[in-house]
Parts: structure tokens; C-alpha cells; sequence
């Protein structure tokens, strides 16, 4: 019998880092400034985390430099670098509960999604990439039998990473472990609302055996230690996961500095286009649910509009509308919540206002709306759903990031198709429908990076991830990654 977690009172039992992590060790910032960590559950501040500036980073490059010149990582062999990731992933099973209450206390996510959701994906993720490493193989060209060139990959060198704060850990690992893998360092920068378990993995990667220098975590805010990243003349790619805003910013910063190498993980608005054929409408409603509500609608690929065919609109919405009742916020560290905060005032008020416009333009509101829980001092929006919604709309154009639902009515799969395309973003669409026929065609017209058919499931760590237009460049996850962190390099051998 499993016994039940008591999970603020393990809670209370965290040790938190609040240093950065450069060189093998924790120390303070250049400065000393910190700023103040703060719980999205309750307001309450967790620790007051070192605020890095353009000092640190350049201190954690130049000791990720270093590491990578000696060979201390770099000239590992993969099968010496594979043992000491599956440690890695290993340790993050080990200590999967103090990670996953680290990313619940510090972003507001319900504590099952961050330990059984979240956590595990990490450690598979770490793991998958230190399998992979001895078992991927270079290229020899069809040349001349007068000639052998041999087509190798090599590690770039230094990798800075900056992530988002809606999945702290695995957005984190889905950077720092194929560039890790394939004998790169690596300078982490974790998003100002959530430092906390990048510094702890950074512990669990020393004790695993990440030599000192190869693998440093340096919090603080984006226009400081993030800009100091993206402009660093010895930091060869930037790997970016966040706003559309921010990811163009990092590509001026490599413009203005040394042309490193920038892949992007950006936006989106993912329609979710459901058919009248569609062979279950019970689970095309749980996804549709799912789509928007999980994780507080703080996803980049939340389903934010659902396009529905006119002849089921009605019945469809009300199955949605039916589920959304399971979402209403609860305390994240209660085992039976499902829908928990937004990771801060800021965000918070940012979601409301986006609500009010809805109102203002016209879109009918059907669903919620309002902040709640005002009392435990933490960030909660109810789960809320619009009608009547236009694709022309603030609500159907721009990324919420938040539990807001704009409903869409369309008639033919063509117009299905012109409304999803109808949008500066292209990371990810869901496509619900029995006709193979159909959904086929509509996947190849759909201009985004990854088409779900009759499922919100994308696929794990073996199927890349990544967008087309607004949404960026580059891909997380599966073999793919790895080209974002190597070159190649042409060996040429006159030998007749």
C-alpha cells in the first residue's frame, strides 16, 4: 500500500539553492544582488536567488571555455559521457519529489503533473540522449577511389540556453542534455520566476560526474544575465525557448555580436479543429479540456483555439464547458488538483486583461473569467471559455498563456484550414476527424511543425519538436536536436 505524501510538510524540509552554479561550485553574484523568489501558491518568498549580470556570465563562459579546451567533457568517449548522463537520469528519479516540489512551489503547477509528469520526462529525457550518443555514426562521401572525405560531427563548444518558466526542468534538459551528449558546455540561464530546481540538477550533475566547468547555471532577469548570454562573443549557439518578443531580441544579439548560432522555440496558437465526424466526441472534448487547462493554459502549444464545425458546435462546447468544471484552481500541493496557478501577479493580471479585451471586441463569454483565490495570496484564474469568437479577435491572434478558450465556427474543411493558417504562429495543430482521407490532406496544408490527429498527445522525447514561422526555427527533442548543438566538418583525403 502506497502511504500518502505529506507534501507541505516535506516542504518545509527543502534545503534551496539560491547561488549560482559556475565553475563546480556555488557562489554568490559578482555584485551580491539577489532578488526575491516568489511562490505563485501563496505569495510567500521562497528564497532570495543570486542575481547574475554580465560579470557572472562571463565568469561561467569562460570556466565553460576552459572545460571545453582541456577535453576535460568534450574528448570523453560517448560511451564515457552516455554513463554519466544515465547517472544523471537516475539521480533525477532518485530525488523526483524535492525536484517536483521545487517546481510546484516555485511556478504553481499541481505536484502529480510536476512528479509524474514533468520529473519523469526529465530523466527520460537525460537518459534517451546519453543512449543515443554511441549509436550515432559519421558519414564517408561517394567520392573518387582517388580520394576519402570523411564527414564528421563535432561539438560547437559553449552552449548558452535560456528557458521559459512554464515547464522549468524539462524545457532545461530538452537544451542542456543533447548539447551535454554530444561534448559541449553549457551555460544555463533558468527564467527569473523559477531558478530553483536548475540549481539543484546542477548538484545532481556534479555528483553524477559532470566534470567542474562543463555544466553552470547562472539565474537572474533576461535584459541582464539572458542579454549577457545572447551577446557573449565566446558562446558559440544560443538555445532559446519563450516569447516571440524575447526570441527576437536573441537574434539581434547574435547580429551584434558574433554571429553565434540561434535556434528558437517561440510562440504559438494552436487550433484544435474538430470535425462533426469525428469517431469519439467525448475524447475530442477531454483534449480540447486538456488542450487549454493543463498546466494553467501556460504551454506553448495550449490549444487555444478551438475551431469546431457548425453542425456540432452547441453539443461540442457543452461537453467542453462540462469538463472544464474538473479544472478549477485548487492548491497545487493537493494530490486531487488539477488545475493550479499562474506563476505570478504579473502573468496573472496580463491573462486578465486579455479577458477584458475578449469582452470588449465582442466574443461572448461562456466560461469563468475571473481571478479566484484571492485569499491564499496566490495567482489563480478560473478556466474560462469564449464564444463567438472571430479569428480576427486579440484573443485569436495573440499567445494568453493562460486557461482562456476562444471558440471558433467554421463550415468546410477549407475554411478550417484558411483560420489555422491565419496566424503569425505556427508551432502545433490538432486535427479531430474519421475520414483518413481528410485528415491527411488538411495535416499537409496546416503550416505549423507538429499535426495531432484524434489525439493531444505530440509524442515523447523520440519525435522532434519545433515551429514554422512566428513560432521559430530549430528543434527540441529526437535525434534532430542534435544538430543544433555540432558541426560538421569535411576531412578530404587525396589518396591516388
Amino acid at each position: 500500500m502506497t502511504i500518502p505524501i505529506d507534501w507541505r510538510a516535506e516542504a518545509a524540509r527543502l534545503t534551496i539553492r539560491d547561488q549560482a552554479f559556475i565553475g563546480g561550485q556555488f557562489v554568490d553574484s559578482a555584485s551580491g544582488e539577489t532578488f526575491d523568489c516568489i511562490s505563485p501558491v501563496d505569495g510567500a518568498v521562497l528564497a532570495r536567488v543570486a542575481a547574475c549580470n554580465a560579470e557572472d556570465v562571463d565568469h561561467a563562459v569562460r570556466a565553460a571555455r576552459a572545460a571545453f579546451e582541456d577535453g576535460r567533457w568534450a574528448d570523453q568517449s560517448p560511451k564515457a559521457r552516455k554513463r554519466v548522463l544515465v547517472k544523471l537520469a537516475e539521480l533525477i528519479q532518485q530525488n523526483a519529489n524535492e525536484l517536483a516540489l521545487l517546481e510546484t512551489l516555485d511556478m504553481g503547477k499541481p505536484i502529480l503533473n510536476a512528479r509524474n509528469g514533468d520529473c519523469r520526462a526529465v530523466a527520460e529525457c537525460v537518459r534517451w540522449y546519453g543512449e543515443a550518443i554511441d549509436k550515432l555514426y559519421d558519414e564517408i562521401a561517394p567520392t573518387p577511389k582517388t580520394a576519402l572525405a570523411l564527414i564528421t560531427r563535432e561539438p560547437l563548444g559553449v552552449i548558452g540556453a535560456v528557458v521559459p518558466w512554464n515547464f522549468p526542468l524539462l524545457m532545461a534538459a530538452w537544451k542542456f542534455a543533447p548539447a551535454l551528449a554530444a561534448g559541449n558546455s553549457v551555460v544555463l540561464k533558468p527564467a527569473e520566476q523559477s531558478p530553483l530546481s536548475a540549481l539543484r540538477v546542477a548538484e545532481l550533475a556534479a555528483e553524477a560526474g559532470i566534470p567542474p566547468g562543463v555544466f553552470n547555471v547562472v539565474p537572474g532577469f533576461g535584459e541582464t544575465a539572458g542579454q549577457a548570454i545572447g551577446r557573449h562573443m565566446d558562446v558559440d549557439a544560443l538555445a532559446f525557448t519563450g516569447s516571440t518578443e524575447v526570441g527576437k531580441l536573441f537574434l539581434r544579439y547574435s547580429s551584434e555580436s558574433n554571429m553565434k548560432a540561434v535556434s528558437l522555440e517561440c510562440g504559438g496558437k494552436t487550433p484544435n479543429i474538430v470535425f462533426a465526424d469525428t469517431p469519439d466526441l467525448d475524447a475530442a472534448a477531454r483534449g480540447a479540456a486538456d488542450g487549454i487547462f493543463y498546466n494553467s493554459g501556460q504551454v506553448c502549444d495550449a490549444a487555444s483555439r478551438l475551431l469546431v464545425e457548425d453542425k456540432i458546435h452547441d453539443a461540442f462546447l457543452s461537453k467542453v464547458a462540462a469538463l472544464a468544471k474538473n479544472y478549477q484552481p485548487g492548491d497545487p500541493l493537493n494530490e486531487k488538483t488539477q488545475m493550479g496557478a499562474m506563476v505570478d501577479q504579473v502573468q496573472t493580471k496580463r491573462v486578465l486583461d486579455f479577458i477584458a479585451r475578449g469582452t470588449e471586441e465582442g466574443a461572448a463569454l461562456a466560461l469563468g473569467g475571473k481571478q479566484v483565490r484571492q485569499e491564499t495570496g496566490g495567482f489563480y484564474i478560473e478556466p474560462t471559455i469564449f464564444d463567438s469568437v472571430q479569428n480576427r479577435m486579440t484573443i485569436a491572434r495573440e499567445e494568453i498563456f493562460g486557461p482562456v478558450l476562444s471558440t471558433i465556427v467554421f463550415k468546410t474543411p477549407e475554411e478550417a484550414v484558411r483560420i489555422a493558417n491565419d496566424s503569425k504562429y505556427g508551432l502545433e495543430a490538432n486535427l479531430w476527424t474519421n475520414d483518413l482521407t481528410k485528415a491527411h490532406r488538411i495535416a499537409r496544408a496546416l503550416r505549423v511543425g507538429t499535426v495531432t490527429i484524434n489525439s493531444r498527445d505530440g509524442g515523447g522525447i523520440e519525435v522532434p519538436f519545433g515551429g514554422y514561422k512566428q513560432s521559430g526555427f530549430g528543434r527540441d527533442k529526437s535525434l534532430h536536436a542534435f544538430h543544433k548543438y555540432t558541426q560538421l566538418k569535411t576531412t578530404y583525403i587525396q589518396i591516388g
